[in-house]
């Protein structure tokens, strides 16, 4: 017999586990510490949590325990209860409830069922139990059944425990005490369900608003949509292997389920200030193009200029002039055309950086040439426009469209500082808008040093960085070599772009090659 001492350490034991489950965050772990839970404070040896189905039709097993069986499915076990156990049909094809079910009584009763022994009830068709049972030796006798109702008196689950075991171990029945502790258990074990489940939805409602912006970003520019799905992926690689590290200045670096969470919010939003950002910036793939490469206006001169000296050539002929002086004459100008030409589409890609001698031949040719235009008037060869971005020495960017996209970072800060974050968020922002800083403070937009930076923040940084250079899907270039990509990485290291630490993993746990099997194509995978 149960002594009041018995019974107060289980209320003791009751109040803690309601405090570990109003704690819990992750789902599949809450439904197992729900069961796990009833088990203790009952002495069941065995159990299982249902859930009722979103169309409210079937009772879903989501957690299996049989401790003498040694049967454990879902929850952390590692044993999915998918396909191992059928749903149980709230009500018949004829729509009459399914109640010879015991688990499908109580949960469309909303009443706790209490049976001493299976093989005796009356009532309750329990034809699978025995089947059970003959099949594994073992003797399903006392069940205890206890619905799972929120604060709306909806049922969202059945708790059902199996075999009351005695002090010593022999089965018996579930006591009144055994019950009202279960009752007890399942009205806060409903509660921490419902509220964990309603911040699940909230969150999933949050992601899909973000996933909408990547899509809208998207949308505008394919190869910045899939920035802002490979940053994140890469930013929590190199977040896990941190927090795997055991020796180093990041020893003592330990991430939290919150604070996976909040990272990848903050890496998942980024890049957010995208919105903002033209179009025709953002996509520009050579140093001509805005809506269209323009360089095919500059062939069409290179032709008007070759047809105004073929009409020249005839005309010396026509005028008694030396007809092979006159085709040499031509044949010259239109080699020097051709080669001018060639040059400038060459410089037009912005693949490689520009020498001086290089910016000064294109202001040769812009020079050196006069055509007339569709007015009949004579033009320059080249606009000022043209030569100012046929002239830029790295990239397909002038100055002030490089304004233009680095001012994507800040529009980022200011849409992220203006949501009102909650506790487990408020870092956000932070991770988010330093992925452009540089440990030497000249990154932007702050100009922030190393000390100045969460760890987060310089992970994305790196994740951004190294995603930028093996991306397949820019406009302006082919996807970079693994071992390229990674002797720039080293670069950027060694001239105060990155973190040193964070780097150091990055190689070590090879984050890197495993970011690659993923993301790069076979082709670019050198090392």
């Amino acid at each position: 017999m149960e002594t009041p001492d018995d019974l107060f350490q289980r209320l003791d034991q009751l109040n803690d586990i309601g405090a570990s489950l109003s704690n819990e965050r992750n789902l599949d772990r809450l439904l197992e510490k729900i069961l796990v839970a009833a088990k203790a404070i009952t002495r069941a040896d065995g159990g299982t949590l249902y859930l009722v189905s979103d169309d409210r039709q079937r009772l879903h097993f989501q957690i299996v325990r049989t401790d003498s069986l040694n049967i454990a499915f879902g929850g952390t076990s590692g044993q999915p209860v998918s396909g191992k156990f059928p749903d149980l049909a709230l009500y018949k094809p004829d729509g009459q409830p399914n109640n010879t079910m015991v688990a499908v009584d109580a949960a469309i009763s909303g009443k706790t069922i209490n049976i001493a022994d299976a093989y005796t009830a009356q009532g309750f068709d329990f034809s699978g139990t025995r089947k059970f049972d003959e099949r594994t030796g073992y003797r399903s006798q006392s069940f205890l059944t206890v619905p799972m109702q929120n604060h709306e008196g909806e049922i969202i689950g059945v708790l059902q425990l199996i075999n009351a075991l005695g002090s010593s171990g022999q089965v018996e029945a579930f006591s009144t005490a055994d019950q009202r502790l279960a009752e007890s258990l399942a009205s806060q074990a409903a509660i921490a369900l419902t509220n964990r489940q309603l911040v699940q939805q909230l969150e999933e409602l949050f992601e899909s608003f973000i996933k909408m912006i990547n899509l809208a970003i998207d949308e505008k520019s394919p190869y910045t949509g899939g920035h802002c799905q490979r940053v994140p992926e890469l930013t929590m690689m190199l977040a896990e292997a941190v927090n795997a590290t055991t020796e180093g200045p990041l020893a003592d670096f330990q991430l939290t389920d919150k604070d996976r969470y909040e990272l990848r919010i903050a890496s998942l939003m980024h890049d957010c200030g995208k919105v903002t950002t033209p179009v025709h910036v953002v996509d520009k793939a050579t140093k001509l193009q805005t809506i269209y490469d323009r360089i095919h206006i500059v062939d069409t001169r290179f032709e008007v200029l070759k047809r105004d000296a073929e009409v020249r050539k005839w005309q010396k002929i026509a005028q008694g002039g030396s007809q092979i002086e006159a085709e040499d004459e031509f044949s010259a100008f239109c080699q020097q055309c051709d080669a001018d030409r060639d040059f400038l589409r060459k410089s037009n890609i912005g693949g490689e950086r520009m020498r001086d001698e290089d910016i000064e031949r294109v202001r040769q040719i812009g020079q050196q040439y006069r055509w007339r235009n569709v007015q009949g008037e004579e033009a320059p060869f080249l606009t000022e426009n043209e030569l100012e971005n046929l002239t830029i020495r790295a990239g397909t960017l002038t100055g002030p469209e490089r304004e233009t996209i680095n001012h994507h970072i800040v529009a980022t800060i200011k849409m992220l500082e203006q949501l009102p974050w909650p506790k487990h968020l408020k870092n956000v922002p932070e991770y988010a808008g330093g992925h452009h800083e540089r440990m030497d403070g000249k990154g932007y937009p702050k100009g922030l040093k190393r000390e100045d930076m969460s760890w987060q923040a310089r992970m994305m940084g790196i994740s951004d960085i190294f995603e930028a250079l093996t991306a397949k899907d820019r406009p302006y270039k082919d996807g970079m070599k693994l071992s390229q990509a990674l002797s720039i990485l080293e670069n950027f290291k060694n001239n105060g772009h990155i973190d040193p630490d964070l780097h150091a993993i990055f190689l070590k746990s090879g984050v890197y090659r495993d970011y690659a099997t993923h993301f790069l194509g076979a082709q670019q995978i050198d090392c």
